[in-house]
């Protein structure tokens, strides 16, 4: 009796072992391929890397392969033809906004990734947040004085002066995102009527000339955010459009540069995950990790962009100083024409054309 009892506990014993190492087996399994996770290059790419995909990768014990090159444009041809390689991808709202309308993205499990204390307008059913940032107009300071100073420029009227402002100026070359809404500013319309001017009939065209008024005098095309940068560290143009944090690490690198957050687009850059992603549940878990606020809260220490959980705030060790340069920041958000995704869903493959258009003449 006793040799069958310890045969048959012996005998479930293993059984026990080899079901567990079954089951090991199925997790390692599982977690054999590693999320693939694209985001953009430059400071905000080695930003991002920084304060939020090392850490959370670590601490979530989900592993991660770090791509550049984001592109909602080339998360939509993936998903057409049914080929899809990435799992959670980096674009700005415009972006996320056109490609959840084509049907490009999954939609959000709500359950697993927490938004309960994220910024209003910073998240979607098919995007999360990731900061705030504002697109803004930059300029040489040795040529046209610090931001606030007498004579400074200060509006996008006086980026599309050429006569008060003489110079070279960038503007952005493969993306409507931020484009149109400056050109409107320029001809006077006040920012809270923006996107009612560009919904209306000859809205868009209208914005499209002016931005033909000033093509004579651009330069050069920007292509990327570290692009930004690198045309005013070298001093190429004078003025640029472009993203404050890449400007503030430019001037943190010695660059002669400013601008101002009146007039600018609050903005905020989000996660989506391609539609028929090879990892979404994975993805969907390591979004829910880099949400959280202890990451969030490091972003602002390596690039000037606001978190869009709020509780970040909360934990910062950022100085007063510091946060106060963010574009989530009561006193700069008042200055600021807040993105409306809706109009990007709805005009934004129209206004591309156009744009594209535009330039190719």
């Amino acid at each position: 009796m006793f040799k069958l009892w310890k045969q048959t506990t012996h005998n479930r014993i293993l059984g026990a072992v080899s079901a567990a190492a079954l089951s090991v087996v199925a997790i390692a399994s599982a977690q054999a391929d590693p999320v693939t996770v694209v985001s953009w290059g430059g400071s905000y790419g080695k930003a991002q890397d920084a304060a939020l995909f090392t850490d959370a990768s670590k601490n979530s014990g989900i592993e991660i392969n770090r791509e550049s090159g984001a592109s909602m444009s080339k998360v939509m041809l993936q998903v057409e033809s049914g080929a899809v390689t990435w799992d959670l991808v980096v674009s700005g709202s415009g972006g996320c906004a056109a490609a959840a309308a084509k049907g490009a993205l999954e939609k959000i499990d709500f359950n697993v990734v927490d938004v309960s204390n994220f910024l209003p307008n910073t998240y979607t059913d098919y995007c999360i947040g990731a900061d705030v940032f504002a697109t803004v107009f930059a300029w040489n300071t040795e040529k046209y004085g610090e931001p606030g100073t007498a004579g400074a420029p200060n509006s996008w009227a006086d980026f599309w002066d050429v006569k008060k402002f003489p110079g070279t100026r960038s503007i952005r070359l493969n993306n409507v995102d931020g484009v149109l809404e400056p050109a409107v500013m320029a001809m006077g319309v006040a920012p809270d009527k923006v996107y009612e001017f560009l919904a209306s009939e000859g809205g868009i065209e209208k914005a499209i000339e002016k931005i033909r008024e000033l093509k004579p005098h651009i330069s050069v095309y920007w292509k990327s955010g570290a692009m930004q940068a690198q045309l005013m560290k070298d001093q190429e143009v004078d003025m640029i459009t472009g993203w404050n944090g890449r400007f503030d690490n430019a001037r943190k690198d010695g660059a002669k540069v400013g601008y101002t957050f009146n007039q600018a687009l609050r903005d905020y850059d989000g996660f989506g995950i391609p539609k028929g992603a090879p990892n979404k549940d994975m993805a969907m878990k390591f979004l829910a990790e880099v949400s959280k606020p202890q990451y969030q809260a490091n972003l602002p220490f390596h690039i000037t962009y606001g978190p869009t959980n709020k509780a970040a705030y909360e934990v910062t060790t950022a100085p007063k100083e510091l946060l106060e340069a963010l574009p989530s920041h009561p006193n700069n958000v008042s200055k600021m024409l807040a993105v409306d995704l809706e109009w990007y869903a709805k005009y934004r493959e129209k206004s591309l054309e156009m744009y594209m258009e535009l330039l190719s003449e």
